[in-house]
């Protein structure tokens, strides 16, 4: 878990310096927890790692398509996914998107354009709602990279959180 923890905070570097995670790190870390399953519980805890990662990169996919998560954020989540116990899952999702909310509420409140994000916000779910169908969250690509959240640091934090035994 050591291991997975330094290859977060180079992912934490890339995402706050260049606004996205390398495949190689990913892959990186998805063989060394591959390597890592496959010692502990053979086959079929490697199998497990995969089905884990997968899953969540499924359940997260819809997040992804339309513009809200990244690639990288998205496959970082279901390699991590793939290190934890499956009743701990949950848990990591969730102490990881919030620490995501909070860090884009002080960001947003700091540069006073919260009510304009959720001005933003709201306006596109009506939009959906009306239409009927989903779209990109964001049109402007400059809008995208201003108002987006580097989920790196969130996850390698859920990550400390649960090898710490917080949950």
């Amino acid at each position: 878990m050591v291991i997975l923890c330094f290859f977060l905070c180079i992912a934490c570097y890339h995402d706050y310096r260049r606004g996205r995670i390398p495949n190689w790190l990913v892959l990186a870390g998805l063989s060394v927890g591959l390597l890592r399953a496959f010692y502990l519980g053979g086959p079929q805890a490697a199998v497990g790692f995969i089905i884990q990662g997968c899953v969540v990169i499924l359940v997260f996919y819809p997040l992804f398509s339309i513009g809200t998560f990244g690639a990288g954020d998205l496959k970082l989540f279901g390699v991590c996914c793939g290190y934890l116990p499956q009743d701990r899952i949950l848990s990591f999702l969730f102490f990881a998107l919030l620490f995501a909310a909070v860090h884009s509420f002080i960001r947003f409140t700091r540069r006073e354009d919260c009510i304009e994000r959720f001005t933003y916000f709201f306006s596109y779910l009506k939009e959906v709602a009306d239409s009927g169908e989903w779209k990109l969250y964001w049109h402007d690509r400059n809008e995208m990279k201003k108002a987006s959240v580097c989920l790196a640091g969130p996850i390698l934090l859920s990550m400390i959180m649960y090898m710490g035994g917080l949950y």
